[in-house]
């Protein structure tokens, strides 16, 4: 297992971090995505870090902060050294019934850390992000309100999910202005059927030195190959309860069908290839994997090992490509002449 430095910090994160939205759903929504218990979470949560994971996600909002309470005392559980683990959770959602107990105003973040860090049981939070964009703030106070629980030493780093390239660009340029602290990470989705990111977020994350950590990396479980072509999913899966993300069925379809021969030639599953797709993809630090049941942990687990060879990578990296869409296509067709001749003077 791999580590990679998150963002500009010199904070190293295994390259697969256990994701722990399948942690003690009820009902609704969460209990549709999992409904691991204690026992259960908890030797998940073990195997991952047996497999030398040493990042785990999770978020307020997932199962009404009932992960969040499973994963803190699964660590506690297994006596689990606070430095060996880089713990991430998130705020944003809805938390209460109130007009401020949600959004990102200095109000609910405040409260927001001051509740995670008592059902985690922590004394701090590796990497608080953001996990949505709120209308109603503005950025600035969000940003004052995540650098002062910085500087208080309730969070070491802060990171955001789900916003668009300009808006992240915007917040680096204020944290720079005004002396606060930045963005080390976006959280987004990305898979090899769902490539939408490249456009506009990729290349800003390079540009500013931010970090990707990746999730839905199967696509809401499409990707594992086990879905029989246009439809739904398995009965009782993820995908057949909560059909998200959304996807291009016909690109995943002949993403699915690309990888199967792959998967054959190397013994792994479908699911390892579409996981290793990602782990070879330059830009990504972490790829976050969920699981329900410890051989689909151990699956997710072993696409660590897997290599794929440049033709399997150009293979899928055809049948995956986007559509041209401008102004992309306008940039190849301008600019090649001037990257060949920056590409030449380096030689």
């Amino acid at each position: 297992m791999r580590n990679k430095p998150l963002g500009r910090t010199g904070l190293f994160v295994s390259e697969l971090c256990l994701g722990t939205m399948t942690f003690g759903g009820s009902s609704g929504i969460w209990g549709q995505i999992g409904d691991l218990q204690q026992n259960d979470a908890e030797r998940l949560v073990g195997q991952a870090l047996d497999a030398g994971v040493n990042f785990i996600d999770t978020a307020d909002v997932y199962a009404g902060g009932v992960s969040e309470q499973i994963t803190g005392q699964a660590l506690k559980n297994l006596k689990v050294a606070r430095d060996s683990v880089v713990v991430a959770t998130k705020v944003f959602g809805d938390t209460g019934s109130g007009p401020n107990a949600r959004g990102l105003s200095r109000s609910h973040i405040v409260d927001g850390v001051k509740a995670s860090l008592r059902r985690m049981q922590l004394d701090h939070i590796d990497l608080y992000q953001l996990h949505g964009v709120d209308a109603a703030t503005p950025i600035e106070e969000t940003l004052r309100a995540l650098d002062q629980l910085v500087r208080h030493g309730h969070v070491r780093y802060i990171g955001v999910s789900n916003w668009a390239a300009w808006q992240i660009a915007k917040a680096l340029g204020i944290s720079e202005r005004l002396g606060l602290a930045r963005f080390e990470s976006l959280q987004a989705y990305y898979s090899v059927a769902g490539r939408d990111l490249e456009r506009e977020l990729i290349p800003m994350l390079r540009s500013e030195g931010v970090g990707l950590m990746v999730w839905s990396p199967l696509a809401g479980g499409l990707l594992s190959g086990k879905y029989a072509k246009d439809a739904k999913g398995e009965a009782g899966s993820r995908r057949s309860n909560f059909d998200f993300p959304p996807v291009d069925r016909p690109r995943g379809d002949a993403c699915i069908e690309a990888m199967r021969p792959i998967a054959q030639a190397h013994g792994v599953s479908v699911a390892q290839v579409a996981l290793a797709w990602l782990l070879h993809q330059p830009q990504v630090t972490s790829v976050i994997v969920g699981a329900k049941r410890p051989e689909q942990l151990a699956d997710n687990l072993g696409a660590a090992k897997l290599v794929l060879s440049a033709a399997e990578l150009a293979q899928l990296d055809t049948v995956s490509r986007l559509p041209a869409e401008y102004p992309g296509w306008m940039f190849e067709r301008q600019g090649e002449y001037r990257r060949q001749q920056l590409r030449d003077a380096l030689r």
